[in-house]
């Protein structure tokens, strides 16, 4: 199974897509499924469900970091890999899905009692989000070569 399909399989399952993310790459950086799922929960649904930066992009951007991210102050190089990496993914997913941010790509306000009403009613989760975590994680595997 591809990190595509372990991702999205995860999505559907029930995880966010923020988890889903992370977990997927977690274990091969050194961090335990269970933990990594832990970690990513507060950024589903564009963080804390507040419709912001779409939790496949945070999840994506907690990646880059578990990968490139420094360990020492001193290691400015790291440091500016990782923010040159974040703004390539932040870039890529905008081009690819017209934003970052959950509001805009759901088309819906899930931030709100009556969005988050509307997003369930029209199973805008099932129907968008899939493809979302697809994406982010495309890039991801795009990024690494």
């Amino acid at each position: 199974m591809t990190k595509n399909e372990e991702a999205v399989s995860s999505f559907c399952d029930g995880f966010l897509c923020s988890q889903a993310i992370l977990s997927v790459y977690g274990e091969e950086e050194g961090l335990e499924r269970e933990l990594a799922l832990k970690l990513a929960t507060g950024l589903g649904g564009g963080m804390g469900r507040t419709a912001h930066t779409c939790g496949a992009v945070t999840g994506a951007i907690l990646v880059i970091g578990l990968k490139k991210g420094p360990v020492s102050v001193n290691d400015v190089a790291a440091k500016e890999e990782t923010y040159y990496l974040v703004r390539e993914l932040l870039n890529r997913f905008e081009e690819d899905n017209g934003s970052v941010v959950c509001r805009e790509l759901l088309e819906c306000d899930i931030g709100t009692p009556d969005g988050y009403r509307q997003a369930c009613e029209e199973k805008l989760f099932d129907k968008i989000c899939p493809r979302l975590v697809d994406s982010a994680v495309e890039i991801l595997e795009e990024m690494k070569k």
